[in-house]
């Protein structure tokens, strides 16, 4: 019975949070009309600080920064000109740390950002921000990504730079790059420099870790590739030498999953499973699927993209809440994990190149499809597809894959996949 009572009481915790945090964007406007009526506030009458109506997201050290930062970040591939309201809700929740990156939104990520600011005076100082040099090739191109970024958001400085988006080869930390992250840092441009990897992860991540001039790296890390031996030891390596690490990717999302709302229609008997386990938990499955990472403290922080009011105050709730998952919980994730890994490309590039020396793109196609598919971001992913060389496109088709998914170790149907890409994406 008490099981029961904790998880009803548990429920009601996430539902009554996110209707007190929509009531706190709706109460701000009725009391900035109050306060101009003339009796709204008696003279000589100290006003009281307000307190705030819901709970806050926790906050982490950023490795050897010694900076705190929500362990929730807002994951800012989004038009923030026309969201204002997503930016002043997170704020209300507490998640401070905003990520963005050069190319977000075709840039409107960073503009709107930068709105936010200028309409904001003295907000900046409560911001935690970090953005990429996305497609930046050298360290002049970093440069300029810098300079462009701290125009369009209207700050002088960035908090957590990450000079190499998307890292895939550790020969890309460059002592040119370290060079240039001091002096950065002397210019007082940014605070801290990191790195972000979506592909050969365990690679990148161990390299890192033998850098002391990265301060942080955000990499791909959910409940499916916290099963990989070598990946953990990367991120213990990263761990073990004060490097602030952040999850991105953290739903775990594969290929092969078309996009559903999730509350209404399941593609699969394990998904139907996985969700119908954890409601009766007290949790979505896509708020359990954060509180796992959270729970490994290695992690300052996950950074999930959340472009409304009720999947960033669903978010916020399942953060806020100190239950913790049991090692049932984790079983489950573990079933479901080796049940649907077919179905889902962990990033291991390097094994995808080795067997597919001219078509060394198969991870980020998956990558595309994924947001296709999963995301339903259909044109982000055609548009990423565009960049792709076009004479490694033009042979997609024709490519013999019987190699790549012989040595994958998620057993992906990569030639079928790759087909799907195509037809979609092209």
């Amino acid at each position: 019975m008490k099981e029961d009572y904790n998880k009803t009481n548990r429920r009601n915790f996430l539902k009554t949070m996110g209707a007190a945090g929509l009531g706190s964007l709706l109460g701000l406007s009725q009391a900035k009309a109050e306060t101009n009526e003339p009796n709204a506030i008696e003279p000589n009458m100290p006003e009281k600080p307000s307190e705030p109506k819901f709970p806050r997201v926790p906050r982490r050290k950023l490795g050897k920064t010694n900076v705190e930062v929500p362990c929730l970040a807002l994951g800012g591939d989004l038009n923030y000109v026309d969201n204002q309201i997503i930016l002043q809700k997170a704020l209300d929740l507490g998640i401070s740390y905003w990520d963005t990156a050069h190319w977000y939104a075709k840039g409107t990520s960073e503009l709107g950002i930068g709105k936010f600011i200028a309409q904001n005076p003295g907000i900046r100082k409560e911001l935690f921000i970090a953005t990429k040099a996305s497609g930046a090739k050298n360290t002049k191109e970093v440069e300029e990504r810098l300079q462009t970024s701290l125009k369009k958001m209207n700050t002088e400085y960035i908090d957590l730079y990450y000079g190499v988006h998307m890292l895939s080869d550790a020969a890309e930390l460059t002592d040119e790059l370290k060079q240039w992250a001091d002096s950065a840092k002397k210019r007082k441009l940014i605070h801290f420099f990191g790195v972000s990897t979506h592909k050969n992860m365990a690679q990148c991540l161990a390299a890192a870790a033998k850098h002391d001039w990265i301060d942080a790296v955000m990499t791909m890390y959910n409940f499916r590739l916290m099963l990989d031996a070598e990946i953990e030891a990367a991120v213990e390596a990263c761990y073990k030498a004060n490097i602030g690490l952040i999850a991105m990717k953290v739903q775990g999302h594969g290929q092969e999953v078309p996009w559903k709302d999730q509350r209404y229609e399941f593609e699969t008997e394990e998904e139907k499973n996985l969700v119908k386990h954890f409601l009766q938990q007290g949790f979505t499955d896509g708020q359990a699927k954060i509180k796992v990472i959270l729970q490994d403290k290695r992690f300052s922080s996950a950074c999930v993209s959340m472009g409304n009011i009720d999947l960033l105050t669903s978010n916020a709730a399942a953060v806020c809440d100190k239950t913790k998952l049991t090692q049932a919980d984790i079983n489950v994730f573990t079933e479901y994990a080796q049940a649907t890994c077919s179905g889902y490309c962990a990033g291991c590039a390097h094994i995808c190149d080795l067997a597919l020396r001219d078509t060394t793109y198969v991870s980020d196609i998956m990558r595309y499809l994924m947001y296709y598919n999963a995301y339903g971001d259909k044109d982000r992913a055609r548009q990423l597809f565009a960049q792709i060389p076009g004479g490694v496109r033009n042979k997609l088709l024709s490519t013999d894959y019987s190699c790549a998914e012989t040595h994958c170790p998620q057993h992906l149907p990569i030639g079928k996949l790759i087909a799907e890409a195509v037809s979609k994406l092209a």
